[in-house]
């Protein structure tokens, strides 16, 4: 499995990644891919972050996602509810 870095991700903002859970599918929306400071000049990659909204009126816990994308494929994200917004919840994901 390829190492995923912030160049899998930052054209797809604003776009959506398909989550099926428990036979129905939920939409993601990637709304922001940015680099982070990193402190070691030896990582395998450089750290970054991810947030994505779920427009459904729960929030779901944090836990590993199966994410469908038709550029980036299917990959699993650890994704941690980090905030409530009238249009939805925010989830982040942090690649160290």
């Amino acid at each position: 499995m390829e190492m995923l870095t912030l160049e899998h991700f930052a054209g797809c903002v604003d776009e959506t990644f398909a989550v099926d859970l428990q036979g129905m599918q939920v939409d993601f929306v990637l709304v922001e891919a940015r680099p982070l400071k990193h402190a070691r000049p030896d990582a395998p990659r450089v750290p970054f972050s991810l947030l994505f909204r779920n427009a459904a009126p729960i929030v779901f816990p944090q836990q590993i996602f199966s994410m469908r994308h038709d550029r980036v494929g299917e990959v699993g994200i650890f994704l941690v509810p980090i905030a409530q917004e009238r249009a939805g919840f925010l989830y982040q994901a942090v690649f160290n």
